[in-house]
């Protein structure tokens, strides 16, 4: 992955110059701005002055060690992340940094992929954390009422603004939970009908004999029950904007009768003879394959190019992966007022969920995760614990996958040595090896998240 529009500032500080030039060279050309620092105490002046997003530090070095670096950063720069890199790996060693607050743990020698790896994923947490920590007075930024800054989001927006300024039917597709209908409504009241109704109907949701009646009304006496006339919906939206929300819905006959409005501008309500203008115009939107629906013959090839002379495809939330975390806080800030309840936090751990799980029911199931969690979490601190059992078995399933098999098993075993203080004996014993190999595994570990 590479880095952000914006460059992420790295220094680097090592007593070894060729190992200074060497990371130098390769996280430039990544895209990175790279500082460097011979020693802790430089390292301490240059930082004085110079905000960076990570420092990736040697442990043994004259005078200062890396570790007090690491303290140093911990007690006074709140929003930097530390790496630790050393030749003279060790258990103890590995321990004591994590608990010191080092994201990441490499062994030297390391590839040049292992390294961009690890400081990738750690700057992907302090992103995670600077998003969380966005003031509850803040709002998450908008556009059109709608959340988003990936650039699939961008797309949309720049969609949104140029089918707001002509009068041409559009189609909406995406999944279901995606947000179609607040880019209907972002069209609609960002273009010149306003002030005047924006009507919107779920295609699947009224009976079938009911559809034609609700959607063109009817006069008095035309069926059993029509005790009076009564305009439709689109009588309703004269003027404004209709919303034909899952139009793949819509039966073959009522297709014919939508496909008449769009010609002529006129609807003829149920048992009338004459017909009635009507200066609506048409948004429509699906979740199907609309293209398939037409070859199978169940949706009017006429009526698709029809309401398709504009066609914006909206992304599911798994391809704006970008948004979900200020899409997470949005939500949480919201349902917190709403509820009257203190705004809780995400754990580290809970923001890295959110991140690598597959989101199927989209921003909605997003919205609705946030709302239970907000209602049912007591304590100001959201956790892994807190989140759905499906979800806490989708982040076992789903993470690091990115990792080889190595580095996953050496994840592990940091794991559990940092929850028993390092205690090789009692380490064994949960991994269900004994002491030596153990010792054999940690010879020559690979590098790994410390998370």
């Amino acid at each position: 992955m590479s880095p952000l529009d914006q460059k992420e500032r790295i220094l680097i500080v090592d007593d070894a110059p060729d190992t200074l030039e060497m990371i130098q060279r390769n996280l430039t050309s990544q895209g990175y701005e790279v500082f460097t620092a011979p020693g802790v105490v430089e390292a301490i002046k240059f930082l004085e002055g110079t905000p960076v997003e990570l420092i990736i530090t040697d442990l043994k070095m004259p005078k200062v060690s890396g570790m007090e670096l690491i303290r140093h950063v911990r007690e006074n720069l709140k929003d930097t992340e530390v790496m630790m890199i050393t030749g003279y790996a060790t258990v103890e060693g590995a321990v004591e940094a994590v608990k010191s607050g080092a994201e990441e743990y490499l062994s030297k020698p390391f590839t040049d992929q292992e390294l961009f790896n690890a400081v990738r994923r750690t700057l992907d947490k302090l992103h995670m954390r600077r998003t969380q920590r966005v003031p509850a007075t803040e709002k998450a930024p908008s556009t059109y009422g709608l959340i988003g800054e990936s650039k699939v989001m961008r797309k949309v927006f720049d969609s949104i603004a140029k089918a707001a300024s002509t009068p041409a039917t559009i189609l909406l597709s995406g999944e279901s939970g995606t947000g179609k209908e607040l880019v209907a409504r972002a069209i609609h009241y960002s273009s010149q009908r306003a002030s005047a109704p924006f009507v919107p109907i779920n295609c699947g949701a009224i009976p079938g004999e009911l559809f034609e009646s609700e959607l063109f009304g009817h006069v008095k006496g035309s069926f059993t029950g029509a005790s009076e006339s009564r305009a439709g919906f689109f009588q309703t939206a004269d003027g404004g904007t209709i919303f034909l929300d899952e139009i793949g819905e819509m039966s073959l006959s009522l297709q014919v009768k939508l496909l008449r409005v769009l010609q002529d501008k006129e609807v003829f309500m149920v048992g009338s003879t004459r017909p009635r203008k009507v200066d609506v115009r048409i948004l429509a939107a699906t979740n199907m394959d609309l293209p398939g629906l037409v070859k199978k013959g169940t949706f009017r090839e006429d009526l698709f190019f029809r309401v398709s002379v504009i066609a914006i495809a909206i992304p599911p939330l798994r391809e704006r992966r970008d948004d979900i975390l200020l899409l997470a806080n949005h939500f949480l800030n919201k349902f917190s007022e709403e509820f009257g309840k203190p705004i809780p936090r995400f754990s580290d751990k809970v923001l890295q969920l959110f991140k690598n799980y597959a989101w199927p029911g989209n921003v909605r199931e997003l919205e609705n995760i946030v709302q239970q969690l907000v209602v049912m979490t007591e304590g100001n601190i959201i956790d892994i614990t807190d989140m759905p059992s499906h979800m806490r078995f989708s982040a076992l399933r789903g993470t690091g996958l990115d990792r080889t098999l190595a580095e996953v098993e050496t994840e592990h075993i940091r794991n559990v040595l940092a929850s028993v203080n390092g205690n090789k004996t009692k380490a064994a014993q949960i991994l269900a090896i004994d002491r030596k190999t153990l010792r054999e595994k940690l010879k020559n570990q690979p590098p790994s998240s410390s998370s």
